[in-house]
């Protein structure tokens, strides 16, 4: 949080988790990361780069860090990542798993490429509150590679 003068020089963020939920809560999350300025750094819908296999490298290991963290669907696009995680009893909060497969993904693709600036602030999560709910984002993610020219994340590679 911002204080003194900066508070009035900087708008405040709106945050982007749903208030008063407590994401520490069993559940099922649809998260989205995007990269940082929506750059298509990790190849194409069906051919990963050096950097998407990275990314998926590092969220095929977010089990091993969180042993109460399931990683049930995901899709490495040219510039997002779309996964179901399920927190079944768990000690870590939603962001702070997110916050460390970011923090990994950037540490590992800098070893190679430096200057890379890998995600964008933040992401979006959406708790999935149903059978129908959950049925409706795991086909969406199934399908995410080959509708990648209509989605809302789409740049001409």
């Amino acid at each position: 949080m911002r204080t003194g003068s900066d508070a009035d020089r900087f708008p405040s963020r709106k945050s982007p988790r749903l208030k008063y939920y407590d994401y520490l809560l069993p559940n099922y999350y649809f998260v989205t990361i995007c990269t940082f300025d929506r750059v298509c750094i990790f190849g194409k819908p069906d051919r990963l780069s050096q950097r998407g296999v990275v990314a998926e490298a590092v969220l095929r290991e977010i089990e091993s860090h969180f042993s109460s963290v399931r990683v049930d669907k995901y899709v490495i696009m040219p510039n997002h990542v779309h996964m179901i995680l399920v927190l079944e009893n768990s000690n870590a909060e939603l962001a702070q798993i997110v916050g460390q497969y970011k923090s990994s993904v950037t540490r590992e693709i800098r070893e190679t490429y430096p200057q890379s600036q890998v995600w964008q602030t933040s992401f979006h999560d959406h708790v999935i509150r149903n059978q129908k709910d959950y049925e409706r984002i795991w086909s969406y993610i199934e399908a995410n590679p080959q509708n990648w020219d209509k989605d809302c994340f789409f740049v001409k590679i």
